[in-house]
This record gives C-alpha cells, sequence and structure tokens, in this order.
C-alpha cells in the first residue's frame, strides 16, 4: 500500500512539474521576423563636419589649384522598413585649394552642394550614390595683384559608404567630382571655370 502511495505522488509531482513548464514556456511574447532585432536605424535628421583634400584644373588655364578643405553637412533620410535608404543633404566647405602659373594665380575660396542620396544598407553599413546642384567662387590674380571672382553654379556627382557607430553617431568616407561652370574673366580674356576630385570623410550626430 506504501509503494502505491509513494508511486502516486510521484506520478502527481511530474505532472505538476511539466505543467509548470508549460505555463512559465507559454509566457513567452512570440517572436516576429518583421521587426528584427538591433536592426541599425538611417531614418531622420543629422547633422555633421567633414575634412579633405580636393584637386582640379582650371578650364582655359594652366592652372591646377588643390589643397585641404572643410566644412559643415546636415541631411534627412527615409527609410520605410527595408534596407533601401534615400535622402537629401547640403554641405558647405571653406577651401584651402590654389595654384599659381606665370602671372595668373586661380583659387577656389569656398563651395557648397546640395544632393540627393540613394543608398543600400547591410544594418550598421550603408553604400550610396548621390548627385545634384553644386556652386561656389572662382578667384583669378594676376600682375599688379589685379584680382578677379566670379560665383558659379554646376553640378556634382560621387559616391559613399557611412557606418554606423552607435544609434545617434555614424562616420563616412565620401568622393565626389565638382564642375563649377565657366564664367569669362578679364583678367584672363578667357571663359574660366574649375572642376576637381574631392576625398573626404566626417562624421555625423543623428536625432
Amino acid at each position: 500500500m506504501s509503494r502505491i502511495v509513494l508511486v502516486a505522488a510521484a506520478l502527481i509531482a511530474a505532472v505538476s512539474s511539466v505543467q509548470a513548464a508549460d505555463l512559465y514556456y507559454g509566457s513567452r511574447a512570440p517572436y516576429t521576423v518583421n521587426q528584427p532585432l538591433n536592426m541599425y536605424s538611417w531614418a531622420g535628421p543629422y547633422i555633421g563636419g567633414n575634412i579633405g583634400w580636393d584637386w582640379g584644373s582650371v578650364d582655359n588655364n594652366p592652372t591646377k589649384p588643390s589643397g585641404f578643405v572643410g566644412g559643415v553637412q546636415a541631411g534627412y533620410n527615409w527609410q520605410n522598413g527595408s534596407p533601401w535608404v534615400f535622402g537629401i543633404e547640403g554641405d558647405f566647405q571653406g577651401n584651402g585649394a590654389s595654384d599659381t602659373f606665370a602671372p595668373w594665380k586661380f583659387s577656389n575660396p569656398w563651395f557648397g552642394t546640395v544632393r540627393g542620396r540613394a543608398g543600400y544598407a547591410l544594418n550598421n553599413i550603408l553604400f550610396y550614390g548621390t548627385a545634384g546642384l553644386a556652386f561656389g567662387e572662382l578667384s583669378g590674380q594676376t600682375f599688379g595683384g589685379l584680382t578677379e571672382t566670379h560665383t558659379n553654379a554646376g553640378w556634382t556627382v560621387g559616391l559613399g559608404a557611412e557606418f554606423g557607430l552607435a544609434q545617434n553617431w555614424s562616420a563616412k568616407v565620401e568622393y565626389l567630382y565638382v564642375d563649377l561652370n565657366d564664367s569669362n574673366f578679364t583678367i584672363t580674356g578667357a571663359q574660366n571655370g574649375y572642376h576637381f576630385g574631392l576625398l573626404r570623410a566626417g562624421v555625423n550626430y543623428h536625432f
């Protein structure tokens, strides 16, 4: 009789243990594939700074200005639950690019761009292409310090990669080709414009 009681008690304990286990595991939230865990979000506004080097040439003139460049950028990204990221970005740059050849010196003291961006994100790594409007100043100088300056619009196109370091911080590397349209310079008697390549690195803070 005592053996029957012991066996019955053991069975009751086993059933109670199984029921408790089922109750515990049944309380877990179901896994959903629509919201991946730890997915980096590129959406929203951002602002940052950059530094780099540009090199180019002046149309109808032997000068080839180059130098350090630095500035600020700001933009906005859209990402609607997919790896595709679309955005708009503007930047303004101070530029040390200049060159002297014979009697002429040309420099590009500043320039800026307003561009669209389209890219593909691999979680916290974004590869993108960019293109849009460019504008800037081309300054020429000749004998006796005679100086002439023109501000022109143009276009730009480029490629880049951005790396999410934390949810609010990212770093990027970018190449742009910039072409500022020609203007008639009296001091050279020719149409002169500046076109150049730009390689830069920067950081962004995402709001």
